[in-house]
């Protein structure tokens, strides 16, 4: 049957619906999609050993013929071993196979085959374990270097690289060539096909950098370009124009000064809002470092200057932490602020609508809530999201287009550390400033990795924290308790170890602190139950909270001083920087315990960053080195197109090249409206999807 980029995935031999539907669980629905799906690592299975020459420890392909016919045993139920003894000129080895009972079958004595695995052992007792193998006389996956796929149950890297074997040799010169010929030939850029082929099954080493450079350099082009008409669109829009008015009377408001960092980032935006443009700015600071008082800032110059504003929380405890704070400082200026979320009254709700669309509330404070239908601002100005990878670009513009003509200025407000030059990119819709110091008096948590022979000691630690009238985190990577793998699937390697939040707390609460208040709260919970645990926590009911990440964002508990997190190994540097920001927030000195039964080397190395600084900044740079940016920054969180292959850290040279192409290529061909231009035209248009209006 003759393949095309459109045909669908189960027209490929061995897919039938089942298949069919976990490869679809990865994006993966056509030929094109499958040559879209680039391997994640590779390894390289071109040199041959004999047995006894194979070095121990590194994977490698030793050929050999099977001596005898495999022998099947059950060692206990769902434990399967098949052991077979393979034999060449120079020596035998016994490889044994877990759980692949279809291996008695597949390897016929006196029929040479080539395995790839490590081999264990000195000889004459070498061993190898779950090899991959193939008919030394038919070879697919040996002799070359082989694609290493991210998976799903179900799908093994073999039948992927096999359906991706089929897909490059009779489509990959189909792919369509969207990159200029001029951008090309100046950049040295392999061709399309040529590039798709050698990214799944490169000839050499030097065939999949080509490969690589190729493709990474046409996806930051395309990042580029998009970003540029996002910046040429906004640059040509009209804002409400706010007075440049004094600062002094708002920082009159304040029972403290400002920071240096935060004055900074009040006169940028500040700036903005005067110039007649739509402000669209984000402010990123570490946990601590004061970004509600620069939204109060832009929130006090919108009311001088007539506007009202808008502040969106992801949760209605936050919320009402905003409506708290900003009330309390810009209240006794006579700057009238409202509250709106979802579990008011509906008489409560309607008299905030009438007083809103009257123009008798000068600032909103919500959830998502404000969003909906009948929330009408009289003269919306100033629209602020706090914590952006919880809103998505659709959201941020429903709020802004209750702006009626006029798009309002929008505020993100983000505690999550970008560096700087990586958040120009990845935020390209947006300007950046950064509040890179903390306010004075601010005392450090001191942070500590243990391992789980520490687990009585730092129980005792709860309790005396407890006993000082202080209250306590304990964060878990699961929900529940991990359900048995389903049959053939082997769980990921401590899986079942995991801390699971709803066992854990019932274990904690009836075995371990049957006298202290214990509750618990995670993302599967309604909301209505999650705010009832927070708002406990919070008004001093629960001495002990164990949660899921949901309280990454959380509420302010000047009283919590320890957060402990079990499985810490399981999070990202600059998540558990973000948990352990939930303390700290009092006049105590706080704690923050990591705790990990890992003894890996470069895992205990990477945690350890989290005890020697607080430096959000620094700690975000770490891990980006450590697992690049992945979906830290997925297209959920931001409108832009989903990365595929290139790394926003690690590529910084090339996409410095790919920025310079687009500017020069835009500068000739503003609204790229040339005919051999249109289906880059198309291809961008296709790709910031959140943005259908891009070229309009």
């Amino acid at each position: 049957m003759e393949l095309t980029l459109g045909s669908g995935v189960r027209e490929l031999p061995g897919i039938g619906e089942a298949r069919a539907a976990r490869l679809e669980k990865l994006g993966l629905a056509t030929v094109e999609d499958l040559l879209r799906y680039f391997p994640r690592d590779y390894e390289d299975r071109r040199k041959h050993y004999t047995i006894a020459a194979a070095p121990v420890g590194i994977p490698v392909c030793v050929a050999a013929m099977v001596a005898e016919s495999p022998r099947r045993s059950y060692v206990r139920k769902g434990l399967e071993l098949t052991k077979v003894r393979v034999v060449d000129a120079h020596g035998s080895m016994e490889i044994t196979f877990f759980n692949q009972g279809y291996v008695k079958n597949a390897l016929v004595p006196g029929e040479s085959y080539i395995f790839y695995g490590m081999v264990e052992g000195l000889p004459p007792r070498r061993r190898m374990t779950n090899p991959v193998f193939e008919p030394e006389d038919r070879p697919r996956f040996t002799g070359r270097i082989m694609p290493i796929y991210p998976l799903t149950a179900g799908i093994s890297n073999n039948l992927l690289s096999g359906l991706t074997l089929r897909c490059a040799q009779d489509c990959a010169q189909e792919m369509p060539e969207i990159l200029p010929f001029r951008v090309r030939q100046e950049h040295a850029l392999a061709a399309c096909g040529y590039s798709y082929q050698n990214i799944h099954f490169p000839a050499s080493e030097e065939a999949l950098d080509l490969a690589r450079r190729r493709l990474i350099f046409e996806e930051l082009f395309y990042l580029s370009c998009g970003l540029a008409f996002l910046r040429s669109r906004r640059e040509g829009a009209s804002g409400p124009a706010f007075r440049r008015e004094s600062l002094e009377p708002f920082l009159a408001l304040l029972p403290f000064a400002l920071t240096q960092a935060q004055q900074r980032a009040i006169r940028e935006a500040a700036e903005d809002c005067a110039s007649g443009r739509p402000m669209n700015r984000l402010v990123q600071g570490d946990v601590g470092s004061g970004k509600t008082m620069v939204a109060a800032a832009c929130c006090f110059l919108a009311w001088k200057s007539g506007w009202q504003a808008a502040l969106m929380a992801p949760t209605e405890i936050l919320a009402e932490q905003h409506f708290r704070t900003l009330s309390g400082v810009l209240a006794p200026a006579g700057l009238r602020v409202g509250l709106l979320t979802g579990s008011m009254r509906a008489s409560e709700k309607k008299k905030v609508r009438a007083a809103l669309a009257a123009g008798e509330i000068d600032l909103l404070v919500g959830t998502h809530a404000i969003l909906s239908a009948g929330v009408d601002f009289a003269r919306l100005g100033l629209v602020i999201t706090d914590e952006q990878h919880r809103f998505g670009v659709g959201q941020r513009s429903a709020l802004a287009a209750k702006g009626g003509g006029l798009s309002p200025h929008v505020l993100v407000m983000s505690a999550t550390p970008i560096p700087r030059t990586l958040a120009l990119i990845i935020y390209g819709d947006l300007d950046v400033s950064v509040i890179d110091e903390l306010p004075p008096g601010r005392t450090p948590v001191e942070t500590f990795l243990v391992g789980e022979d520490k687990r009585a000691r730092m129980y005792q630690f709860v309790r005396r924290q407890v006993a000082e009238g202080r209250q306590v985190y304990i964060v878990c990577p699961a929900v529940e308790e991990a359900q048995p793998s389903p049959e053939g699937v082997e769980p990921p390697p401590g899986f079942a170890d995991l801390k699971a939040v709803t066992a854990y707390a019932k274990d904690l609460q009836e075995g371990v602190f049957p006298d202290l208040r214990v509750g618990f709260v995670h993302g599967r919970l309604k909301p209505r139950e999650k705010e009832a645990a927070m708002a406990a926590f919070a008004g001093g009911a629960l001495d002990v909270l164990v949660s899921t990440t949901v309280i990454e964002v959380g509420v302010d508990v000047p009283n919590a001083s320890l957060i402990i997190v079990e499985n810490a190994d399981r999070f990202g540097l600059s998540q558990l920087h973000q948990l352990r920001g939930r303390v700290g927030r009092g006049k105590h000195q706080s704690y923050c315990v990591l705790i990990t039964s890992n003894r890996n080397q470069e895992t205990r190395a990477r945690l350890k960053v989290l005890t020697q600084t607080t430096d959000g900044f620094r700690i975000s740079e770490e891990d980006l080195k450590l697992r690049g940016p992945g979906d830290f920054f997925g297209k959920r969180q931001h409108g832009l197109p989903q990365m595929r292959i290139a790394d926003l850290a690690g590529d910084t040279r090339l996409l410095k090249e790919a920025q310079e192409a687009a500017q020069a290529l835009l500068a000739e061909d503003p609204t790229l409206d040339r005919p051999e231009h249109q289906p880059l035209k198309e291809q961008i248009r296709r790709l910031f999807t959140e943005h259908a209006d891009i070229f309009n």
